[in-house]
């Protein structure tokens, strides 16, 4: 089975599900597990990369390529022609980190390739994992993927659990910063099953733009910031600086040091496997006594005057 995938997450789980030898190519976000860095590239920006840019930037120059109706993704229609796959995996949940799978259809008619496309567009934690089934079931993986689906469900029923003997804890999950968004989708999902109250946002809605007063006035005793595409190191460099807003500063989470910076690439951004990983840093952020802290790379505690892990 020839196979494509659009979308990091889904990259993933191609993976996970053993099938890293029928993905004949990727987008030029994959790289989990390593390997798939060196599978063709079938989906780049459109937006221009020549230099790094600000949140701001980068915020201004998706919402006016969405409002222009411009592509954010560019597809190589020659390499889908010359691969002929018979899967593709794209998503229709966000037109900003992915190629939308109705204009992948729309792209294989004009090229006459016949291909099953596969959109996976979960809303919800639960809904991850039953992308995973579907995936299993279109890639003929039906029993590994039931496998790694109840081993998944697993470990978020320990960290749930484990969080019905804790006290809750008001925590915002912060997905941008300028302008400031708080985690929708499966984050409140999240942040509650790990002992927390979630603010700013709801379950299963998108991510919602909150302005910097309607934060200080939801007085969170956690901040959790997770900018979507963000590595760790990314996100704790520009952490740093939120300092400096007095609203932000003047939050519980900020005055009693329980701010965090998170790798949201990896664990949180992508609705893949690992979003469990994701999970289990967010409950020890939230309940550091009651969870075990993760390892390196995945989240650090960030101060005004530098970090600590």
């Amino acid at each position: 089975m020839k196979i494509v995938s659009l979308l990091p997450s889904a990259t993933e789980i191609v993976y996970a599900l053993g099938l890293g030898d029928d993905l004949e190519a990727v987008t030029y976000e994959c790289d989990h597990p390593p390997e798939a860095r060196d599978k063709p590239v079938v989906s780049r920006p459109a937006l221009s990369t020549d230099r790094p840019m600000l949140p701001r930037e980068i915020d201004e120059a998706v919402g006016g390529r969405m409002d222009a109706r411009e592509p954010i993704y560019l597809l190589d229609r020659a390499l889908i022609q010359r691969i002929q796959p018979d899967v593709i995996l794209a998503q229709d949940l966000c037109r900003v980190c992915a190629i939308p799978s109705g204009q992948v259809e729309d792209a294989l008619r004009e090229l006459g390739v016949q291909s099953r496309v596969l959109s996976l567009d979960p809303d919800a934690l639960d809904d991850i994992f039953e992308s995973i089934l579907a995936a299993g079931r279109v890639l003929g993986r039906e029993d590994r993927a039931a496998e790694l689906v109840a081993s998944l469900r697993e470990r978020v029923e320990r960290v749930r659990r484990t969080a019905l003997r804790l006290p809750s804890i008001r925590v915002l999950a912060l997905e941008w910063s300028d302008p400031p968004f708080a985690g929708g989708h499966w984050i409140p999902d999240m942040v509650e099953i790990a002992g927390g109250v979630n603010v700013l946002s709801e379950k299963g809605k998108p991510s919602r733009r909150v302005s910097w007063r309607e934060i200080a006035d939801a007085t969170p005793e956690v901040i959790v910031f997770m900018p979507c595409g963000y590595y760790l190191e990314e996100a704790e460099e520009e952490l740093v600086g939120l300092f400096e807003n007095p609203d932000f500063a003047s939050t519980p989470a900020a005055r009693e040091g329980a701010v965090f910076a998170v790798d949201a690439s990896s664990f949180f951004s992508r609705p893949g496997p690992r979003i469990v990983d994701g999970l289990e840093a967010l409950a020890w952020a939230i309940h550091p006594r009651a969870y075990p802290e993760p390892t390196g790379g995945t989240i650090a505690r960030v101060r005004a005057a530098g970090r600590t892990r």
